[in-house]
């Protein structure tokens, strides 16, 4: 009878710790209208490390696992989505969803609407889908924060397994357009980096003219010259998908063709990755991609936070940025927001499209205090100057 009494003082004192109303959590993302990433042909087409579909859905599963915990805590979450149809557009909605009471904004925008909208923002936003490293840099904000990891992480988890396999002859193709270039220069430091030997480096260029087709002929571009790997730029991914087994040496492709270093992969069977690739299945009835594993976590993130009883963006900013916030992205180790660059620190999944083949960081890759940081721009390299 007494054991009874106390279970019942106990749950009483236990529902008055409960707040007596409900609070409601609004968070706000924000997309690219007609976004041709995601025309349904393309789509079809399944180039590595492009998005399979709407961010929104991945946000969406985030809250829907999370339930249990918003019930208990009290919490009413409410999506407030939006569709930019330029940089303008991104800064005006942006301002709209600031002051309509958003804590925190998921964003999939390009790099340069990106740099011309968040300025004049003050409310967290975490990107969720755009891998420029000049957002961790020179475009760098306090409020922005990064879920997708960036070109030089991927560029970085690339060249560690290259470096530990000791295939250090890396002949480089590259595609022409400004982004090929500048993925190019990222991809030339990694290699640097992790004391690999580019052999040569050669443009490639897709064109519909005979005239041109040479330009484009896996067999031309790989002969005359000893390699260990074909490392490929090709930020379209037309190219790139069709290279392995057409080069003229029996060697791996790796970058944006063969094995490439990427945020998720649907076929990942470490630390309970299936059963979350499984949920977002039965959700949303596509596999999930990169970026919509970067958006679940970016929501993860902002409810992990609200859960801390940070319900303000200035609360959700400041609990993001604490050494002791991580989060569990079923990577197998806690993930944390690097001070220096707002950008979260995570293994990538190094696939080939049908398994995951190796995780980055590489095995005997060592770092003074945390091995995450050897995928990306490090602290001492003081690339972003806002703090």
């Amino acid at each position: 009878m007494q054991r009874r009494a106390n279970w019942i003082l106990a749950l009483a004192l236990g529902l008055c710790a409960l707040p007596l109303h409900a609070a409601n959590l609004t968070i706000g993302v924000l997309t690219r209208a007609d976004d041709e990433r995601l025309d349904p042909r393309r789509v079809e087409l399944g180039y590595p490390g492009q998005p399979g579909g709407p961010l929104g859905q991945a946000v969406d599963v985030a809250i829907k696992e999370s339930q249990f915990e918003l019930d208990a805590a009290k919490l009413t979450v409410k999506v407030d989505a939006a569709a930019a149809r330029d940089a303008a557009d991104a800064r005006t909605l942006m301002q709209r969803l600031e002051k309509e009471g958003a804590v925190a904004i998921v964003l999939d925008l390009p790099a340069d609407w990106i740099v011309r909208a968040a300025p004049a923002i003050r409310v967290p936003m975490l990107n969720a889908g755009e891998p420029d490293d000049v957002l961790r840099a020179g475009q760098c904000l306090p409020n922005l924060l990064h879920t997708y990891p960036s070109e030089r992480m991927r560029a970085d988890a690339v060249a560690q397994m290259l470096a530990s396999r000791r295939w250090s002859r890396v002949l480089l193709l590259h595609g022409t357009t400004q982004d090929d270039t500048t993925r190019l220069a990222t991809v030339q430091a990694s290699i640097k980096r992790f004391g690999l030997k580019p052999v040569a480096t050669r443009p490639f260029k897709l064109s519909a003219d005979p005239r041109e087709r040479d330009l484009a002929n896996p067999l031309l571009l790989t002969a005359n010259v000893e390699y260990d790997v074909v490392w490929v730029v090709d930020s379209d991914g037309e190219f790139a998908r069709l290279l392995p087994y057409r080069i003229s040496l029996p060697r791996p492709v790796v970058g944006d063709g063969g094995l490439f270093a990427v945020a998720w992969a649907p076929n990942f069977e470490r630390f309970g990755a299936p059963q979350l690739a499984r949920r977002f299945q039965r959700g949303v009835g596509r596999p999930m991609t990169g970026q919509d594993w970067a958006a679940w976590i970016a929501t993860k993130s902002i409810l992990q936070a609200a859960f801390d009883k940070a319900l303000t963006p200035a609360a959700q900013l400041k609990a993001f940025v604490q050494p002791g916030f991580t989060l569990d992205g079923f990577k197998g180790v806690r993930l944390s927001f690097r001070a220096w660059d707002r950008q979260l620190r995570q293994p990538l999944l190094l696939t080939d499209g049908q398994g995951v083949i190796a995780l980055a960081p590489a095995e005997g890759i060592l770092h003074p205090t945390n091995v995450l940081d050897t995928l990306g721009a490090d602290a001492p390299e003081g690339l972003c100057k806002t703090r």
